[in-house]
């Protein structure tokens, strides 16, 4: 376990700015992901053969191996004349967290010759390095898990991140195992209202922050981008660089309590009230969990140790899952902050140190995500670009409904009208906000095109 543990922690420190925090903070990964693939950009599946079945034995075996320092090459062999090519989730799993070389490359042969597909001789399947190209290609190909995935994918997750354990623990629990894959650092652990960093460098969530005046805030420049949530009559802005560290954040707006997961890699800021749960149940408190889903960051609930699903707000997992609870969700706008302040002077925005005397650099991430999805994504909606900025809405009807953000303030700016499907997009600082054809509000808010296909696949897309 030493080895891979001691693998863990240099894969922590190179990609801990992946996820958006800690000593590394702001650096370049490796090469991007798949972006653009679709569907038909793979070839078929493999066939999966009803009697082909491997061992449960060398799956375990692969892991304990794996974990001790030098993959056990004959259960690796074994596995591939099983011809279980479901088993290609496992070897997938493996490649996220493989030191030396020459298990790596025993890894890939192994994946050549269990799907005949080899991700070193394809491009298009390589594309971002091996694992993401297996990762991918696996996505699109949706194969069935095998059996017992769910508790070999634990032996090795856990040993990485003990607080994961809590997560695969429940047998009832509605969470795609084989989507989910590592981050690069490890859970938010900490107790609510801690303010100190993690020990390990996880993606520290940021507590009820210090809020002052929009006269305040003259530290942020009035072009950078704040996202903008309003509640009641009470009107709060926070900044992108310090969402951009912290991920998260707890905080009471207009009497409510949110909170408010911003996943840097998806692009998308959401608002989730956290109170007023069913079963007189405490606020929930959010927190990153280091996991990823589809380049999605994978939040839980610290007092319950419940997954929630980020994009949607339902419980996952845990107790919250067999409460059937879905967080009601409300609007957050991006706009800059002058054009929020005109919008809103009477805003008050988060401390310039978070009221945590924390230092935040103006571009945390410098360009990271400027050439594509760094984690995989699987195949992306050929509609839009993977990573054009849409503003995704649910219409009262429950049809999904997408705008370009670009385009639809280009025409809203030229005094069109921007509308689809009962929404009608309006000015919003310099960001947008959305309508249903009576004039009441919707749930909004802005991400990448990628992710919100991803989770709204029969989305509608507004065209000009």
């Amino acid at each position: 376990m030493a080895i891979v543990l001691r693998a863990a922690s240099v894969l922590l420190v190179l990609l801990v700015a992946v996820a958006g925090c800690g000593p590394a903070e702001g650096a370049r990964s490796g090469s991007p992901g798949v972006s653009d693939a679709t569907v038909s950009d793979y070839k078929s599946p493999p066939l999966v053969r009803a009697a082909a079945q491997a061992d449960a034995g060398d799956a375990r075996g692969l892991v304990r191996s794996l974990l001790a320092g030098s993959l056990d090459r004959d259960a690796l062999a074994r596995v591939v004349r099983s011809g279980d090519v479901r088993q290609a989730w496992l070897l997938g799993d493996l490649l996220r967290f493989v030191e030396d070389e020459g298990d790596e490359s025993a890894l890939v042969e192994a994946f050549a010759r269990l799907t005949g597909r080899d991700p070193r001789t394809d491009p298009a399947f390589s594309a971002g390095g091996v694992w993401n190209g297996v990762s991918n290609r696996l996505i699109a190909w949706d194969l069935a898990a095998p059996p017992g995935y769910v508790a070999v994918k634990a032996m090795l997750f856990s040993a990485i991140e003990p607080g994961w354990r809590a997560f695969f623990a429940d047998a009832d629990a509605d969470i795609d195992w084989r989507l989910v894959s590592w981050g690069g650092v490890p859970i938010d652990a900490r107790p609510a209202g801690a303010s100190a960093p993690c020990p390990r460098g996880c993606i520290p969530a940021l507590d009820d922050p210090q809020l002052t005046s929009a006269g305040e805030g003259g530290w942020y420049d009035d072009d950078a981008i704040v996202f903008g949530i309003v509640v009641g009559d009470e009107a709060v802005a926070f900044a992108r660089n310090i969402m951009e560290v912290h991920e998260m954040v707890n905080v009471t707006i207009g009497g409510r309590r949110l909170g408010i997961p911003y996943c840097t890699l998806c692009a998308s800021a959401q608002a989730y009230f956290t109170d007023r749960l069913p079963g007189g149940r405490p606020a929930a408190v959010l927190r990153t969990s280091g996991l990823l889903s589809r380049s999605n960051k994978v939040m839980y609930e610290l007092r319950t140790r419940s997954v929630l699903d980020t994009f949607t707000g339902r419980a996952l997992s845990g107790p919250l899952h067999d409460a059937g609870i879905t967080l009601e969700q409300t609007s957050v706008v991006a706009s800059t902050w002058g054009a929020w302040k005109r919008a809103h002077p009477r805003t008050r925005i988060v401390a310039r140190d978070g009221g945590i005397g924390r230092d935040y650099p103006a571009d945390p991430l410098r360009g990271r995500d400027d050439d594509g999805p760094i984690f995989p994504i699987g195949p992306a909606d050929p509609r839009l670009p993977v990573r054009e900025r849409v503003i995704g809405v649910i219409a009262r009807d429950g049809t999904a409904v997408a705008f370009s953000s670009d385009q639809a303030r280009a025409a809203l700016a030229d005094g069109g009208r921007v509308a689809l499907r009962g929404v009608r997009l309006l000015a919003a600082g310099s960001g947008l906000r959305a309508l249903d054809h009576s004039g009441r509000a919707l749930v909004a808010h802005e991400a990448f095109w990628f992710a919100w296909s991803q989770f709204h696949s029969k989305t509608a897309v507004w065209t000009p």
